[in-house]
């Protein structure tokens, strides 16, 4: 059985103003070729589908296509769980609809999926708070998946009972997945969990979360630990992590696929991709890395020189670019033009200041007797110790003007 692993979509998601939705096209099109080249049997996706609780519209209609393209009219089952950035009940909402596009969509970590069979003979063959159990016509065994979507304090509380210690966390969490494990996971079945959870190995170095990342807590404790797993288990697909990596081997590979595209400029440079995972009962998984082609590169670049900056933007007009100018004096509105004008992806440009480097910052009293003009030149060079230059100062004093005039109308 080949299982097709993804995650962290974050459709709708911006970089800064820039929208990322043509690139999110593209590379869920991509998905959708690889896992027909592919001859991929079940579809995986392991939470943050959305970038936020209320995605645009046309992220939630982008995200509804492509999971009715991933089922190939109901032959093929697609699964997915909500992450931190998604609402449960937006993820479950057509959940009736679904099922019969043997599409499983799974919002709280107590979800109850009820039992169906499609017109393609895919059945849902047990179902319990967090679990599922299928039989795919092509197979003489059924797969079994243990569903954790991502829970806050509350969820958890409220669905499994949890107190506030990080220690009972992980405990109710792994007694609730043994207790699963010990009724359904043998070895006459494929046996995988799909959660969107922080998993680290104990006393292991802690994986990095991407900087514009929501991290997670949930209750009290940050992380979960891979321990904590049912051993009866052959892979775990995990969402959160945008980076590819492989948490642990043990008792299973604990894979975070990562993201599609790169979404933050702490991103640059990595390779994104999705995992095709190759199971059959009571053996090791055999795990395939495919990359993923589309979406812009993301590239932070420094320059002490405008007309070389310009040349190079001139010569990367696909790249979204994050641009550090080093200059002896504050950029000029000219300068910041002519950059702009060299190329439109430009997320920000940032200025460093050669007289900022190595010098201490000296604290001082305010006197607030001074006029705006000299306490805004003081607080200026507190911050980039020089005076501003004459175009700030002209642009202080039009702003002042205009409050001037409001207060004597």
């Amino acid at each position: 059985m080949k299982i097709l692993h993804t995650s962290d979509w974050h459709l709708g998601k911006k970089l800064d103003n820039f929208s990322r939705h043509p690139e999110q096209i593209e590379v869920l099109n991509e998905i959708c070729e690889i896992a027909d080249n592919k001859q991929i049997d079940l579809i995986l996706i392991a939470g943050d589908i959305f970038d936020a609780y209320n995605p645009p519209v046309e992220s939630i209609e982008l995200f509804y296509k492509t999971i009715k393209r991933l089922c190939k009219n109901g032959q093929r089952p697609v699964i997915a769980i909500a992450g931190n950035h998604d609402s449960p009940d937006r993820i479950e909402a057509p959940d009736a609809l679904a099922l019969e596009d043997a599409i499983i969509l799974a919002g709280n970590p107590d979800c109850l999926v009820r039992k169906f069979k499609n017109q393609a003979g895919i059945e849902l063959l047990n179902s319990e708070a967090g679990f599922i159990e299928l039989k795919l016509p092509a197979f003489g065994y059924p797969i079994r998946i243990i569903l954790n979507p991502y829970a806050n304090q509350f969820r958890l509380k409220k669905f499994l009972g949890l107190d506030n210690s990080e220690e009972e966390l992980r405990q109710v969490l792994e007694n609730h997945w043994k207790n699963l494990a010990n009724k359904y996971l043998d070895k006459n079945g494929v046996n995988v969990f799909c959660g969107h959870l922080f998993f680290i190995e104990e006393n292991g170095q802690i994986p990095e979360e991407p900087e514009d990342e929501k991290p997670i807590y949930l209750g009290t404790a940050q992380s979960i630990f891979s321990r904590n797993l049912p051993k009866e288990l052959q892979y775990a697909a995990l969402g959160h992590l945008h980076r590819k990596q492989t948490i642990s081997k043990s008792p299973c590979p604990l894979i975070y696929c990562g993201s599609p595209i790169v979404y933050s400029f702490s991103e640059a440079g990595q390779k994104k991709m999705i995992s095709i995972v190759d199971i059959n009962p009571a053996q090791k998984a055999t795990i395939e890395d495919v990359e993923l082609t589309k979406g812009k590169e993301l590239v932070r670049k420094k320059f002490d020189n405008i007309d070389l900056a310009v040349e190079w933007l001139s010569e990367n007009q696909e790249k979204l670019v994050e641009l550090t100018i080093v200059s002896e004096e504050y950029l000029s509105a000219e300068d910041r033009k002519k950059l702009n004008n060299s190329h439109e992806n430009i997320i920000s440009i940032i200025p460093e200041l050669k007289s900022l480097q190595n010098q201490p910052i000296e604290n001082k009293a305010i006197d607030l007797s001074k006029s705006m003009n000299a306490l805004f030149i003081e607080y200026f060079k507190s911050k980039q110790q020089q005076e501003p230059n004459q175009e700030l100062l002209d642009i202080l004093n039009e702003i002042v003007s205009q409050e001037d005039e409001e207060i004597g109308n």
